[in-house]
Formats: structure tokens, C-alpha cells, sequence
């Protein structure tokens, strides 16, 4: 497997943790992948608003509006980007809800990279098979 090189994966990070959020952008960075920060919902609609992503990944838990309201207003704005949702406090449950309000995929904090990478290039469309 390898990423496709022809254009750099736009994702939009919505995460209140600004220390998480800036190390992810930069690691993402390194693998050829453009992110933009947002620390809370607001903030994430705003910069939607003035820019298209490939992919989103939105931390469930926010101050103000929550991931899963995020989710619900990224899927009426952008019907067709993937959003990851990411949480630190999950269940089952909270998984069931995300996926039923159209999230493409839930992961749990502390997050393995390599995984996270892989989720984000496939959810953008620049993840290629050899096989």
C-alpha cells in the first residue's frame, strides 16, 4: 500500500486539546498531509465555510457545541467529506450515535498515528493498494 502523491490530503482537525491538535497537524504535515486546527465547533463552521477539506476528524467531547453536533452540521455543509470522529471517553454507545449521524469512522484517544494516518488518507481518497 502506498499514499497517492498527485495532492495532499486536506483535513480539518476540530479538537479543544490545542497542544493534541497542533502535534497532529504537524505529524500530518510530514506525511503529506495539510491540516487545519479548530478549537471548538464555531470555529470549525467558520473555516468550512471558507475552505473545502477531504476529511475532518472531530473529538466527540467539545466545549459549547459537541462532536456530535459538528457531525450533524459538517454533513448538511459538506455531505460528501468523511469525518472521523475521535474520543478519549467512549462506548459503545456514543460509537452507535456517531455512526448513525453519518460518521465515517470512531477512534479512541490515546490514538495509534500509523492508524489514524491510514483512516485519514483512505477518508480522502489518497490511499492506494498494490494489491
Amino acid at each position: 500500500m502506498m499514499m497517492n502523491s498527485q495532492s495532499n490530503v486536506e483535513l480539518l482537525i476540530v479538537d479543544d486539546e490545542i497542544g493534541f491538535a497542533d502535534v497532529l497537524r504537524k505529524r500530518m504535515s510530514r506525511r503529506g498531509v495539510d491540516a487545519t486546527p479548530a478549537a471548538s465547533g464555531s470555529e470549525a463552521v467558520r473555516i468550512l465555510r471558507e475552505q473545502a477539506f477531504d476529511v475532518a476528524i472531530v473529538d466527540l467531547k467539545l466545549e459549547g457545541m459537541d462532536g456530535i453536533e459538528i457531525l450533524k452540521v459538517f454533513k448538511l455543509m459538506a455531505p460528501e467529506m468523511p469525518v472521523l470522529m475521535l474520543t478519549g471517553h467512549g462506548c459503545e454507545e456514543s460509537r452507535e450515535i456517531c455512526m448513525r449521524n453519518g460518521a465515517d469512522g470512531y477512534l479512541h484517544k490515546p490514538i495509534d498515528f500509523e492508524r489514524l494516518l491510514i483512516k485519514t488518507l483512505h477518508a480522502g481518497g489518497r490511499w492506494v493498494s498494490n494489491e
